[in-house]
């Protein structure tokens, strides 16, 4: 007793696993929000040491955008979101964004 074949292939397509959309988090410079706040946000939200997050953070202040990682599309908007939160309740306009890698 064989399986129909079209009913094979539809579910090899369903079952195909599929890569996630990685996306890039970036940090924009502003006017305000300090150095050491920038950080803190690198190393408490993105887990850099202390020496990666000066690096990024120095690449915000010079150049105007600095990249904080790559992660799955969700993991990268959950990012997006805790940064804007923590700088809102600190008083900071510091955005971030995400563009596809």
């Amino acid at each position: 007793m064989g399986t129909n074949p079209e009913i094979r292939d539809w579910v090899d397509e369903e079952l195909q696993i599929r890569e996630p959309r990685m996306m890039r988090v970036l940090l924009h410079n502003d006017n305000y929000t300090t150095m050491d706040f920038v950080v803190k946000i690198l190393e408490e939200i993105f887990h850099k040491s202390p020496a990666e997050a000066t690096a990024i953070m120095l690449n915000v202040h010079h150049k105007g955008i600095g990249v904080c990682g790559v992660y799955p599309a969700e993991v990268a908007e959950t990012k997006v979101a805790q940064v804007h939160e923590r700088a809102r309740q600190a008083g900071f306009p510091l955005r971030a964004s995400t563009e596809p890698v």
